[in-house]
Parts: structure tokens; sequence; C-alpha cells
């Protein structure tokens, strides 16, 4: 394939197929720049009906009329477009992060993360720039970067309040590991203790407080905490276990 007019085969001496790109009505001969280095979607590919009979060494092959009659092989407007290999410069939602080799369509890497400096072209020269550059990270010579997982834990924190229940005939003072099990039993987020930070005053009362999360070492997100009376799941076997009291209780005064 290649530009519009370009012609295979017609060879001095061999008769092989000849194939041609035909233009469509009303479109210029003159190849224009595009972004891709892809066949144009406005030219159709045909193959010679008839081949070209061999000729002598050194001359032209003899084309009669029928040798000018083609059949349609593929019609490039049809085609499927092929997804555009991009590296992400920034963060992107939904895509990756820094360094990502990421394949998106070709209108939303043209309309927006090119134009917006939010990725570059996967050549082979930035490809080796991203690679250095992740070697040095590695190594601790550049600050890290947080990852796609990350940038959705620290997202999701944002937009969360964790309510922790104490029991109120005991004597409590809250603790990183404490606060850790609720981030897992209400919200279902892993959280090491050591990821936690509470305020420097003991929590030993009901209250509104909050707790600093750092993920991954990188970002620190600060959550609201409520501190509320703790209260048993009202599952099945707990209701079945107060019918079952109050059913003894009721016996109880009416056997007095």
């Amino acid at each position: 394939m290649g530009a519009p007019g370009l012609v295979w085969g017609l060879i001095p001496g061999l008769g092989a197929l000849g194939r041609r790109l035909l233009p469509r009505p009303g479109t210029s001969l003159v190849p224009d720049r595009r972004f891709g280095l892809s066949v144009q979607r406005d030219t159709v590919i045909v193959e010679r009906w008839w081949s070209v009979p061999l000729a002598q060494l050194g001359r032209t092959p003899r084309l009669r009329r029928r040798h000018r009659v083609y059949r349609l092989l593929e019609d490039t407007k049809h085609r499927p477009q092929e997804p555009l290999q991009l590296l992400l410069t920034q963060s992107v939602e939904e895509l990756g992060v820094r360094g990502d080799l990421v394949s998106v369509k070709k209108s939303l890497g043209r309309n927006r993360l090119l134009p917006q400096g939010l990725a570059v072209y996967a050549s082979p020269e930035n490809k080796k720039l991203f690679e250095e550059e992740r070697r040095m990270r590695q190594e601790g010579k550049l600050e890290k970067l947080q990852t796609k997982a990350g940038e959705a834990t620290v997202k999701f924190l944002k937009s969360c309040h964790l309510e922790v229940g104490m029991k109120n005939n005991v004597k409590w003072e809250l603790n990183p590991e404490i606060v850790a099990r609720h981030f897992f039993k209400n919200l279902g987020i892993v959280v090491a203790p050591h990821a936690l930070k509470l305020p420097e005053e003991s929590i030993t009362r009901w209250g509104e407080y909050w707790c600093d999360v750092t993920v991954n070492g990188i970002d620190t997100v600060r959550v609201p905490m409520s501190v509320v009376n703790f209260e048993r799941p009202k599952t099945k076997r707990y209701k079945h276990w107060l019918a079952q009291q109050a059913a003894r209780g009721a016996a109880l005064n009416s056997s007095r």
C-alpha cells in the first residue's frame, strides 16, 4: 500500500498481477501530510483482472484493453481504524499514569491527549526516555509517582467518612489498629496501621475526629471520622436471639 496512484507489479520483463490504489472522485492525487503513516481512508485497493503477459528483456509489457479491467480488493473507507499507541506524560483518569503505554482511539489521542500535552507518540526515542526515567526513579534519583490503583484509592478516600463504633461499658482508647479494622469492615479498604495517623490527643470519648491515611508513602488524605456508640449488627441470628430473650422475659412475668 502507499500513496494514491502507486502501481505494483509493472516491472519490465515480469508479468505479475498489478495492484493499484485508486482515489475516490473529487479527491486530489497529491498525498497530504497526516498524523499517521497509513493509507488514506478515501481510497480503494484494486487488482488487475487479467495478468499482463511477459515481455522480452528490456521492453515494456504490452497492455491491452482487458488489462485495464480491475476487481475490488478493499475499500479503505470501511476499514476499522487501528488504535493509536501513546505514552502518557501525566496521569489521566481511567487510562493510566505517567510513562504508561496506552492504546486509544485516534480521535481521543489527536483531539485531547496530544493537543493538551497529556501524551506523546510511542516512538522508539520517547520509549527510551521513559525507560530511563523509570530506571532513575527505581534507583531513588527521582521522586516516586503514584500508581494507577493508588490514584483510585486517593480519589475514593477523599469522598469517604469513617464511622468507628466503640462500646460504652468498657474503658477504651482509639489506636491505629482499631481504625484499620473499621476501614476494612465499613469501607472495604485494607489500610496498614503504620499508614494511619491519629490526632496527638488521645481519643477516649465519642465525637467527631479525623485520621490521615498515606497511600504508598506518597499522597496523604485526611478522612473525617465519627466515633459513636457501638451497636450490634441486626443480623437474623441476633434478631432470633432478641426474640428468645423477649419470650423468656414474657414467660417469667406470666409465671409470677
